[in-house]
Parts: C-alpha cells; structure tokens; sequence
C-alpha cells in the first residue's frame, strides 16, 4: 500500500479534487481508499437509531454490518485522537490510500490552493509538499504548479510521489 495526501485550507476544493481523482486512479487499475480529517465534532450516526443509541448507552465500539457495506464507529471518550499512522493502520490494504487534511503531517502531499481564499500558502513552511495544484498561476513556487483542471496530469503526480506508510503504521 502506498500514502498520498491532498492538503490545503477550508474551502480549497480538496474533496472536489479528490472526488475526481478516484474514478481516474481507479480506471488505471489501482484499488483506493481514503482517510479524511475533520477538525470539528462529527457523526455518522443518527439520533434514534439502534447503533447511535448503542453508543449513546456508552459502547466503545459499534459496528454496523449489511449486504452492502459495513462501518465501524470507534467513541474515543477520554482517550487521545489517534495520529495518521495509527489511522492508517486501521485500514484494509489497498493499491492507494489518499489522505485529505491532516496538512501539518509527516507525508507526501499536493498542495491544493486558490489565491481567491486570502489564505496562505502551506509549501513554503512544508517540505512535504510535493506540488501545488491551482487554478491560476503561483509566484515564487519552487516545486511543480499543477492545474486543477488536469485530473491526468494530477492523477500521474500522484501515483509517482506516493509512499510506503511510516513503519509505526
């Protein structure tokens, strides 16, 4: 299995990027998963069902099987929020894991950026950047400018910078 990340601020488009890339890695063959960062309180889960209410009671874990798909909800209660490796050890393994957010980690990564956000760019406080993918042009890049709008070519960047996981994951 190989790590990939797609970093960037809020509102960037790194769902929208990742959501085309996909198709395309896995029109090549590749079989890929993802791992997404949220840095706010989310769930899954709806009030009034068996397994939110299940975790409601104070389960740990709750696991929801089907035909068509299965998930599990882990609570971390008082326990730390895991680190990407420990993350990444927790999936199955594939041809390709792409991770979104998490822009501070210790991976590869494409840096997603539209100046029209006001935000900073990550690359310049980031080795792990690997490349920029924007929607017009950078000054002062010292690392490939990609074009958004260029699911090939990003799909190609992407599967040649890909790495093996730390060994802790």
């Amino acid at each position: 299995m190989k790590i990939f990340g797609i970093a960037g601020w809020s509102g960037s488009g790194k769902t929208t990027l990742i959501q085309i890339l996909i198709p395309e890695l896995v029109s090549l063959g590749l079989k890929v998963s993802t791992i997404k960062h949220a840095h706010h309180r989310f769930d899954i889960d709806k009030p009034g069902k068996d397994s939110f209410q299940h975790r409601e009671a104070g389960a740990t874990e709750v696991l929801i099987g089907s035909r068509n798909r299965w998930a599990l909800m882990h609570e971390l209660r008082d326990e730390e929020e895991p680190d990407l490796p420990e993350l990444i050890q927790r999936m199955s393994p594939v041809d390709l894991l792409l991770i979104e957010g998490f822009k501070r980690g210790d991976h590869p990564k494409l840096e997603v950026y539209r100046e029209s956000l006001g935000k900073p760019m990550l690359w310049p406080e980031d080795d792990m950047v690997r490349a920029v993918a924007s929607d017009g042009p950078v000054e002062g890049l010292d690392r490939p400018l990609l074009d958004l709008n260029n699911v090939v070519a990003l799909a190609d960047f992407v599967i040649a910078n890909a790495v093996a996981p730390p060994a802790s994951a």
